[in-house]
């Protein structure tokens, strides 16, 4: 099994910056790019750090990604608005439609904006803390390209199709769910097959529709809890893909495939404010005392504390800022040189 290598997160992202930036990346695309990598790995989901960023670069090199997109925004209505990545970076498109549902909830109560011609935008709990310091409710989700049978199917149809939801509070950290309508994300079997480990026999199947807990046979997910599961995987697909008039399943271009073609994903991200329901002030009294109510709860057995979402991966982010970012030798190897 590979030995990890414990990186300072400040480090670490140079490194990736770095490595976008002799491929041409701009400087400030390039700086959104590592922080939304090195989120990822101070929350513990590494399947969505700094490993991802050779994927990056050779998409970058193979010109299926626009180094220097005019990315642009059209409002359709006091609340509404489509974002054009020009096939740029996801993270950085992401994040600008983020800020645009923000200043248009602050204006009208909510926003809500679909995002057309962009790319893989890495961990969506990143984009809904963008609304969290603004003491709003975020919402983010996204399509990705076929990896997940559906239930009863022997052939994957939906990608791992990701949402995410982050809540403020006054006192206790925010609330922040983070999850893959899979079982899990594929980068999580990347990441065994990166540290040579094998996966639980409930993640994947073989090409004959099989479960399988070894990271090299897998070739399609499953979703998670079942049916509900795959539900949430086609909510999220039509409100990232068909409603903002991008591709759906399998007709969206491979992330790793085709690293020529860009690969146009849709993305769907809501902005709530607050103030247009209820009084700010007793909102966020309200969250944290029912994360407070929650931490009461008698644990079960085997387990310390009861814990909201979110929870196990801030332990994780105090943890790693104090003493650094384990990441696999291989992909420090290739982030130095």
């Amino acid at each position: 099994m590979e030995n990890n290598v414990v990186v300072p997160h400040t480090e670490l992202k140079g490194l990736v910056r770095r490595k976008l930036e002799q491929v041409g990346v701009p400087e400030d695309h390039a700086e959104i790019v590592a922080d939304v990598l090195v989120h990822a790995d101070l929350r513990g989901v590494h399947s969505h750090g700094v490993l991802r960023t050779e994927h990056y670069v050779k998409r970058a090199k193979a010109g299926g990604l626009n180094l220097n997109p005019t990315i642009s925004f059209r409002e359709t209505g006091p609340v509404t608005g489509i974002l054009d990545g020009d096939d740029g970076f996801g993270h950085v498109v992401a994040k600008e439609a983020m800020n645009k549902a923000i200043s248009l909830a602050s204006k009208n109560g909510i926003g809500v904006v679909g995002v057309v011609n962009s790319s893989h935008c890495g961990a969506l709990s990143y984009f809904v803390y963008e609304a969290i310091q603004n003491q709003m409710i975020g919402m983010a989700m996204t399509h990705t390209d076929k990896s997940v049978v559906p239930t009863g199917g022997a052939q994957a149809f939906f990608g791992t199709n990701p949402l995410a939801f982050g809540f403020p509070t006054k006192d206790n950290p925010p609330i922040v769910l983070d999850m893959a309508t899979s079982k899990v994300a594929f980068g999580k079997v990347l990441h065994a097959r990166e540290t040579g480990k094998s996966i639980p026999s409930d993640w994947a199947v073989d090409t004959k529709g099989n479960p399988t807990t070894d990271p090299f046979e897998a070739v399609a997910l499953l979703p998670a809890g079942g049916a509900k599961g795959y539900g949430l995987a086609l909510v999220v697909d039509v409100l990232s893909g068909i409603l903002t008039g991008s591709a759906f399943g399998p007709h969206i271009t491979a992330m790793y495939d085709d690293y020529q073609k860009m690969r146009k994903l849709g993305h769907f991200v809501c902005a709530i404010n607050p103030k247009a329901f209820t009084n700010i002030d007793t909102f966020l009294a309200s969250m944290d005392q029912m994360i407070d109510e929650i931490h009461e709860i008698p644990p079960a057995e085997g387990f310390n504390k009861v814990l909201v979402p979110g929870e196990p991966e801030l332990l994780k982010e105090q943890h790693y800022l104090q003493n650094g970012v384990p990441i696999p030798e291989s992909v420090h190897h290739y982030l130095v040189n």
